[in-house]
């Protein structure tokens, strides 16, 4: 059999352009305000907790919290009827937008797409824009939009020689024995100037005499005193200098020029973009003037008030092998510090990353971080917050990644709307939880997460892995997940199946993933949407409830590094922490009520301060900073600290008498009743017990159950995962099966619910312990697996089951309410005893179970993929087989390299004495990657990835039961045969369903 499948489909451009009218209507309404609050459908705003906790409200999320896409496009040559087809296919797949980006790594010749009349920002990429904003309003989807081609932000019209443009400041360097005259031209800069720069102005002419006492492996020690500066007596570009007779010296020049960097895998528009200065205010202009006067018609002002979601902006990857600048640096670092810059530049240098001179130590570490939070203020203060309010009067948010720079990320978090972190870059859930302390002192509520990127994994990338990598992010602060990615269907030089943005990269299969249509495991991708759109709405509803905020000196994310005993020790044993830096302490929340800083959220127990891990771990605290430690400590703040604090440093050059003025804070503060100062990392714990501090999640012994607390006005919810700190760790995260407690901040009559992200469902526990405002419950997770339990009023979501008793205590392998109430379960029959929450203990007998049993024959019917007539469409082929015994299909004659679809079909005979007592959990064993059952018929809906085990019971009856199980695969065993020349070398991988498959009946009777 031979079938044709293709991304195409939807409507036509006529009726595409013909919703502009419904747009307009819409766009009337709510004008200026921030597209994140504006309805996309025209009906109340579905705002994570807007409709209060209903079972639809938790079981069919609104658009607004449901999974994007990063949406990759050839610059403008795309066509409006595919983009409005490409919209609906994310829509019916039951996603919430995505983010239109031009990415094109893949394509080779770049002239192919014709930038003079299809670049980014060109008509036929606005029209493209308007097309996806249009079907988008009408589908209840949002739309972002890069604030320029691929990354970092760059616009055509800015040349490498503007003030607007991304700037470098270059070193030369010339060696001078002591006496010695130097006579020649300035030192030249150690590197040329990238292409396309045309002008260098010099800055400055120093002369320092070498310290070797200072120096390092890589960099040259110079005594400070020595520093002489020598431009006033450069002549033209001629130098006279006769050295001190003592010691030998260096002649250092310093060049301003253009860092000539454009955006990765351009050009992308003619004339080229060039990389914007990210420091200054004509960088940012030079932005906005682009949009506003080159891009920015009536008509798609209109479209975004209507379907707009966020400008977006990806990690900041500022590229020089000088150091970063800006022409008002100097002027900026001495209104902050009032210092000079140019005497201390020797410090700050760079060369190709690398450190080139040093002072003595501890100045050396001060300077360098006063001249790095100088950075951090003019790129938060020019680039993200103008960024911001700018996007704002579109009534669009901005959405960033702000990391990249040695600049403060956690402040930029607490100005961004939704700041974002991705899985690619960062190396452990640190690196989230510093954006998400930013967030959630500024009371913002998105932390996104730019999700799956795996590098040579185009094509075989599984849902699987994304969805493990995510459960431990979410946990770390992420309630927001832009996938990486959906490419457009076609382009130049694009083959089977379709365009993609990163494939082939390098001639190799480059990032994942292009989803959509062209995969096969997209018949299925509802269910995967549906489950993170539901992790999404706990996640966004009410605010953050965190055990531990831990100060960090230097604000930085994307490092991997930690927080001494919670990562490792704390983190396993139930603790939650985040982390806050300097800027944030002046924010309105940044107050202590009741024992808690930010009462009002995220309500944090304790503050833990330790050494400055990007500084030697030196003990630092900034006078103002250390003031306010004071001021929330004396408020009843349980604060430890954990080093030399008695002997604290400042992080940057002290003013006269400001190291001793530190020192006498800190004294006051470590003579507090809530203060504990301890010198071993060990001792945390028990310096937090001592204080009275406990987590709200805790088990009795280390466990790699990661958890996240939300709490709203009727209910505090528990998002639970067995993951790990990073995904490089090992060994392997192991199944877990132990109780755990957890804490209801909210009222006295509560009940949990265990919330099933994956069909929806909201149940009450049927067994549990609850000891005043806690409650222990049992909680059993493979790897990679979640749980959400919500503690709320009986009755909450609906149930009829809210005022009955609960189980406190059983023999039977499980205790459950149904419809019909309370009931146990086993996979056994006989007597067991449940002693219920009233104290009376109830006698259950269950009849007799049958042995478990594991179907020998299947029939597999396989719709096997090939390349169809052109780029974007498949060929099918119906391959049937009759299999003994379960293999993956690279181990299956016939199938080795195929991918697709393939449905399996067993029978399966129950005996005579099957009764309505009676039913049956499917496990599937392993499955690669995606599938659905049906039995009898009848499809069971969603299932668990992470735990292919489906309860059929009800579905089943005496005497034969027809059991089919639909599996899709990636792509890449094909692409192995099609594409040798990217694909080849990627091994054959097993896919399909493997097994071992059982039907494990049990009993079950109401109490």
């Amino acid at each position: 059999m031979h079938e044709f499948v293709s991304q195409r489909g939807g409507m036509s451009r006529r009726t595409v352009l013909a919703t502009a009218v419904t747009v307009g209507a819409a766009a009337a309404l709510g004008a200026t305000a921030p597209a994140a609050a504006l309805d996309r459908a025209g009906a109340a705003p579905d705002r994570a907790d807007a409709a209060g906790h209903t079972a639809d409200w938790f079981a069919a999320p609104g658009r607004s919290v449901r999974p994007k896409f990063r949406w990759w496009w050839p610059d403008g040559l795309v066509d409006p009827d595919e983009i409005a087809r490409e919209i609906d296919q994310i829509a019916d797949a039951g996603f919430g937008g995505a983010e239109i980006a031009a990415v094109h790594h893949s394509i080779r010749d770049k002239s192919l797409l014709d930038t003079a009349r299809y670049g980014w920002g060109s008509g036929p990429w606005r029209d493209g824009v308007e097309a996806a904003l249009r079907r988008a309003a009408r589908r209840g989807l949002t739309v972002d939009i890069s604030l320029g081609p691929s990354w970092p932000t760059a616009v055509p019209g800015v040349t490498p020689d503007d003030d607007a443009a991304a700037q470098e400041l270059a070193y030369g360097r010339v060696s001078l024995a002591g006496g010695a005259t130097y006579r020649g031209p300035v030192p030249p800069p150690a590197h040329r100037a990238a292409s396309g720069v045309t002008g260098e102005r010099l800055l400055a002419v120093q002369a320092a005499r070498v310290e070797t006492a200072h120096s390092t492996r890589k960099e040259t020690g110079l005594a400070l005193d020595s520093v002489r500066d020598l431009t006033g007596t450069v002549t033209g570009n001629t130098l006279t200098w006769t050295a001190p007779a003592e010691g030998d010296w260096v002649l250092i020049s310093y060049w301003q020029r253009g860092s000539g960097q454009q955006p990765e895998s351009g050009p992308h528009t003619a004339p080229a973009a060039y990389v914007v200065d990210h420091l200054s205010a004509a960088g940012t202009s030079a932005i906005t003037d682009f949009w506003e006067h080159r891009i920015l018609t009536g008509s798609l002002r209109r479209l975004l008030r209507a379907a707009g979601g966020a400008f977006f902006e990806d990690s900041v990857e500022l590229e020089t092998e000088g150091l970063v600048w800006t022409r008002r640096l100097p002027e900026e670092f001495e209104k902050r510090t009032g210092r000079a810059l140019l005497p201390l530049l020797p410090a700050v240098v760079l060369d190709d990353s690398n450190q080139v001179f040093a002072f003595d130590a501890q100045l050396t570490r001060q300077i360098r971080h006063d001249f790095w939070a100088t950075v951090s203020d003019l790129f938060n203060r020019h680039h993200v917050r103008a960024l911001r309010d700018w996007a704002h009067t579109l009534g669009m948010t901005l959405r960033a990644q702000p990391y990249g720079l040695q600049t403060d990320s956690i402040a930029s978090a607490a100005l961004l709307d939704i700041a974002e972190g991705e899985s690619l870059g960062f190396k452990n859930l640190d690196d989230y939880r510093c954006l998400a302390g930013g967030r959630d002192m500024a009371g913002r509520t998105v932390l996104s997460c730019e999700s799956g990127a795996y590098n040579g994994a185009a094509y075989s990338t599984t849902w699987d892995r994304v969805l493990r990598t995510m459960g431990g992010a979410y946990a770390a602060g992420v309630n927001q997940t832009v996938l990486h990615g959906f490419s457009y269907a076609k382009a130049p030089e694009s083959q089977w199946p379709g365009f993609a943005a990163f494939s082939p990269y390098n001639g190799t299969p480059g990032y994942s993933e292009s989803w959509g249509p062209r995969q096969p495991t997209w018949r299925h991708a509802e269910d995967v949407a549906g489950y993170l759109g539901r992790v999404h709405q706990v996640l966004q509803a009410g605010t953050v409830r965190v055990d531990v905020a831990v100060f960090r000196q230097t604000g930085y994310s994307a490092t991997g590094i930690g927080a001494s005993w919670f990562t490792s020790t704390g983190v396993p044993l139930g603790w939650t922490h985040q982390f806050l830096s300097g800027p944030l302490l002046d924010l309105p929340n940044a107050r202590v009520a009741g024992g808690r800083l930010a009462p009002d959220g995220p309500a944090y127990k304790a503050l833990f301060v330790e050494g400055d891990f990007f500084h030697g771990s030196t003990p630092t605290l900034a006078l103002d900073d250390a003031r306010k430690l004071l001021r929330f400590a004396e408020a009843g703040l349980p604060t430890v600290l954990l080093g030399g604090f008695d002997q604290a440093l400042t992080p940057g050059v002290p003013a006269p008498g400001e190291t001793e003025r530190l020192r006498d804070v800190l004294d006051r503060l470590l003579a507090l009743p809530t203060v504990v100062r301890v010198t071993d990392k060990a001792a945390v714990g028990d310096a937090l017990t001592a204080l009275g501090v406990t987590p709200d999640v805790r088990h009795s012994s280390a466990s790699t159950l990661l958890n996240a607390h939300r709490v709203t006005e009727e209910a505090d919810f528990y998002y639970l995962c067995n993951g790990k700190h990073a995904e490089t760790v090992k060994p392997p995260v192991a199944a877990i099966d132990h109780d755990v407690t957890l804490r209801c901040t909210r009222g006295r009559e509560f009940v949990p619910y265990l919330l099933d992200p994956w069909t929806g469902r909201a149940e009450r526990a049927g067994r549990y312990t609850r000891r005043g405002d806690e409650v222990t419950l049992r909680v059993a997770l493979r790897p990679g697996q979640t749980a959400i339990v919500a503690l709320g009023r009986p009755g909450l979501f609906g149930d009829r089951n809210g005022n009955r008793p609960h189980a406190v205590s059983s023999d039977a392998d499980e205790v459950l309410f149904t419809a019909d109430g309370l009931a146990v379960r086993a996979a056994a029959g006989g007597t067991y005893r449940t002693r219920l929450s009233q104290g009376r203990t109830v006698t259950t007998t269950l009849p007799a179970v049958p042995a478990a049993i594991e179907p020998g024959r299947w029939h597999l019917e396989v719709d096997d993929w090939f390349p169809g007539p052109d780029a974007t469409r498949t060929e099918t082929v119906r391959r049937n087989l009759v299999l003994d015994a379960l293999l993956p299909w690279s181990r299956i004659s016939g199938l080795a390299d195929s991918a697709g679809v393939g449905r399996y079909r067993t029978t399966v005979v129950l005996p005579d004495h099957w009764s309505p007592a009676h039913g049956a959990l499917l496990d599937l064993g392993q499955v690669s990657d995606t599938f659905r059952v049906t039995v009898n018929g009848r499809d069971t809906g969603p299932a668990d990835r992470m735990r292919p085990v489906v309860d059929v019971g009800p579905l089943l009856r005496r005497g034969e039961n027809t059991i089919e199980i639909e599996v899709a695969t990636p792509l890449v065993n094909r692409l192995r045969t099609t594409r040798p020349e990217v694909f080849g070398s990627v091994a054959r991988q097993d896919h399909g369903l493997v097994g071992p498959v059982r039907l494990v009946p049990y009993a079950q009777s109401t109490l």
